[in-house]
């Protein structure tokens, strides 16, 4: 390889710079400030039915900046290559990016140390990890594994799968009226004997926002490892492990802005060591022989095969963005977003709306969840799309929540830095018709 790059022709120089500079993309195309960002965003532009597209539905997947959506062609327009196997120089530079963008990933969370950051597919694949890997070398039958009732069923079913195949014992922490944990289950269950605590940073249909520091030294204080699904609190505000204190952390990439398939999972260092991989292939072993096989130091040992590189890199490109504008300043305007929509939708709608989760001022973040009386929420969302206006309906993958309200579905309305107070305009006003056409046709087939 190439080591001083003015000695390299003018094509290699432009390939180490690419490999130095491609997760640094987002910083070459930010708008001024975070008011003007979503010109960032091409997808934005698009219209449906002769209508702009207002996207509120951030929780399930975010838009992609350009910077992004650049860095990924640059990945594989320039240096494409497999990582951590070939002495060639493409090979080298491919690793050098993707290392990268560990580094990137590991500075952004606050670790310590880049080992601690396993590239994975997504928060699901993360949780999945976690969870086999400690029933192999930590958890044993009859241990207890506490979750909550707000957690999405990536948080829930891995640990069935525990349950059901290895004999551990789950619980969940239950929920208040006002879309909290029970305090009381809290003192019930975070004692000796809870082997693993796992729970949302924030709901992904509540938007509650966790004690996460309280319930992590209230977990290690019982003899609790503590895992965190962060998935919906990435994109929303700083994030330090440290501080929270928990032994775990997963995010997925798409809902950070970045590309889908590209996950993370922070694990403290010393306990990567003692954990079993959780997939066998390429790239994650020393020696393997007819008897024994031995496997890397962390992070490779979790991830065998050919990773997924563009991603991963890509995601760097993510992270430069949102540094670029500042979580500080993302985590004000998802706050301002978050409290005009929940102000605006229970004074349209009061005594018919059911707002989900704790009031704005009590913490509440990226998402406003809500009922309509009879109205179906799958009718409200396909007349809602007819205007433009892009939200989710259903369970949201957490019939756990939807059983605790007595709900069989809701509609979310979710924020990101790119929407503005005059989606949620576009969004009470499209409701009001979808009210007004409902409740006439519900007139109509009652008085047939």
């Amino acid at each position: 390889m190439c080591q001083n790059p003015n000695n390299c022709s003018p094509t290699r120089r432009t390939l180490i710079r690419i490999s130095k500079d491609i997760s640094s993309f987002g910083l070459r195309f930010i708008t001024m400030g975070i008011e003007s960002c979503r010109q960032d965003f091409p997808l934005l532009e698009r219209t449906f039915n002769g209508k702009p597209l207002i996207y509120l539905d951030s929780a399930a997947t975010t838009q992609k900046p350009r910077s992004v959506i650049d860095a990924q062609s640059e990945f594989y327009r320039n240096i494409n290559a497999n990582v951590h196997r070939g002495v060639y120089a493409l090979s080298e530079e491919a690793t050098e990016a993707y290392e990268r963008a560990r580094e990137k990933v590991a500075r952004f969370l606050h670790a310590k140390d880049p080992e601690e950051i396993v590239f994975v597919r997504g928060t699901t694949e993360a949780i999945n990890l976690v969870a086999s890997s400690l029933s192999h070398c930590y958890l044993k039958k009859g241990d207890r594994i506490v979750s909550t009732e707000m957690e999405h069923h990536s948080n829930i079913v891995p640990w069935h799968f525990l349950r059901k195949y290895h004999g551990m014992a789950l619980d969940f922490m239950g929920l208040t009226d006002d879309g909290e944990l029970e305090r009381k289950d809290m003192d019930r269950l975070l004692t000796k004997g809870t082997k693993v605590t796992t729970l949302a940073h924030v709901s992904s249909v509540l938007g509650t926002v966790n004690p996460v520091s309280e319930i992590a030294q209230r977990a290690k204080d019982a003899g609790s490892l503590v895992v965190l699904d962060a998935a919906q609190s990435v994109p929303h505000m700083p994030i330090d492990v440290e501080k929270l204190g928990v032994d775990f952390l997963a995010f997925s990439g798409h809902k950070t802005f970045g590309p889908m398939g590209i996950g993370v999972l922070w694990g403290r260092k010393e306990l990567l060591k003692k954990m079993d991989p959780f997939m066998g292939g390429g790239e994650m072993i020393m020696v393997v022989g007819k008897d024994d096989v031995t496997y890397k130091e962390p992070p490779f040992k979790f991830e065998a095969g050919t990773p997924n590189v563009a991603g991963a890199v890509t995601l760097g490109s993510a992270i430069d963005y949102v540094n670029g504008l500042g979580m500080d300043e993302i985590a004000s305007h998802d706050k301002k977003m978050v409290s005009d929509a929940w102000k605006q939708l229970s004074q349209t709608f009061e005594g018919t709306i059911q707002l989900l989760g704790p009031p704005p001022e009590k913490g509440h973040v990226g998402m406003v969840t809500f009922s309509m009386g009879k109205m179906h929420p799958h009718d409200i969302s396909c007349l809602l799309d007819a205007d433009g206006v892009a939200i989710r309906s259903g369970s949201l993958c957490t019939q756990l929540v939807m059983k605790r309200y007595g709900l069989g579905s809701v509609i979310r309305a979710s924020y990101a830095l790119y929407n503005r107070p005059s989606d949620t305009k576009a969004l009470v006003d499209s409701l009001k018709s979808a009210e007004e056409l409902l409740t006439r046709t519900q007139r109509k087939q009652d008085a047939a």
